[in-house]
């Protein structure tokens, strides 16, 4: 059941000066996606060009609807750097290569700081780091990978994108000896029993490493929120509301919605792999491309997949294995008295 909110109970789970954040956080965050939907929709190959007019607009609609605070740290911010980079990474995660993720690297060391240092922009900062894992693999595929050979007169060809198999052995080496997000001491005991009495295996809880590394307060650019990152349509889907309190920064409720949609996606899929790449890129997605090669198989669609979604299911697999010692076929639906005795401690 959902945990009636009050503020007390997330100034102690958040501490109190990340529970102040959340008024501000609320408002300036939909700017900052505007702006940044506004440039990626003028992205043109590797520059961006921004429409004067349209800039304006939104910078209006800012001193309209913004109180004074966010309005002075927009002003302050880099704003074309944080807003290009923003752009430019949403469009390598949604590209088909999974190589090209490695040119952001840079970019994505200048841009983290300048989120980091003021509380409206920090959620995307919690959601960027997880991601600067996608970055540093694809710079170690870059180098072991080769290029393909030229031919006089033609365009040059991509770098083709790595094997599942290869996906997954970089991944478990990264994730090695890594310890635990530090959050994640504290969810884990406490989000395990709700997985289990959505009837799915209750180690699935570490999709909110991947997703967010154990911090509710991540949001994307593109709209997703909270420690499973779920899109606004999703968490209504699953009874969650996002107005006038955005439901999915709740630990208790995010993890009920991402467990529902995750036995939804395996109800429909049979397979693990397929399910995490479906809460990834969309169910229409998966579908599609399962159509297009006339197949059921992960293995025979994975590099065809977009560049965040090849990375997103070996990352998974290879923190499950550091996690939990567990492949994931070795996952296991709980049977019926285990999600009974769940269900009631969750409640």
């Amino acid at each position: 059941m959902f945990r009636i909110w009050s503020a007390g109970q997330d100034a102690r789970l958040y501490g109190r000066r990340d529970a102040r954040r959340y008024k501000g956080i609320r408002t300036s965050w939909v700017i900052w996606l505007l702006l940044v939907s506004v440039a990626g929709a003028l992205a043109a190959e590797d520059t961006l060009t921004l429409d004067d007019e349209l800039l304006r607009s939104a910078e209006q609609w800012a001193k309209e609807n913004l109180d004074d605070d966010a309005l002075r740290v927009l002003q302050e911010v880099d704003r074309d750097k944080v807003r290009q980079f923003l752009a430019q990474i949403q469009k390598e995660l949604h590209g088909e290569y999974v190589i090209d993720l490695a040119t952001l690297r840079d970019s994505a060391k200048t841009a983290l700081p300048l989120l980091e240092n003021y509380e409206e922009t920090l959620p995307y900062a919690l959601w960027l780091k997880p991601r600067l894992d996608y970055l540093d693999v694809a710079d170690e595929l870059r180098l072991i990978i080769p290029a393909p050979k030229e031919a006089p007169g033609q365009p040059r060809k991509p770098i083709p994108n790595p094997a599942p198999e290869k996906a997954r052995e970089i991944w478990v080496t990264k994730f090695a000896n890594r310890p635990w997000p530090k959050r994640a001491q504290v969810y884990v005991p406490r989000l395990k029993p709700i997985f289990l009495a959505q009837q799915v295996p209750a180690e699935l809880v570490w999709v909110a490493e991947v997703e967010s590394s154990f911090d509710p307060r991540a949001r994307s650019p593109d709209g997703a929120a909270g420690l499973f990152q779920l899109m606004p349509a999703t968490a209504k889907r699953y009874g969650l509301r996002t107005w006038p309190f955005d439901q999915r920064l709740r630990p208790e409720e995010s993890a009920q919605a991402a467990a529902h949609y995750l036995r939804y996606l395996y109800g429909r899929f049979k397979d693990w792999r397929l399910a995490l790449a479906a809460y990834n890129a969309g169910e229409g997605t998966i579908e599609d491309l399962l159509a297009r090669k006339k197949s059921k198989s992960f293995e025979a669609i994975a590099a065809h997949l977009p560049a965040e979604t090849q990375m997103y299911v070996p990352k998974f697999e290879a923190i499950l294995l550091r996690r939990e010692g567990l492949k994931l076929a070795q996952l296991k639906l709980p049977k019926a008295e285990a999600t009974g005795a769940a269900s009631a401690q969750a409640k």
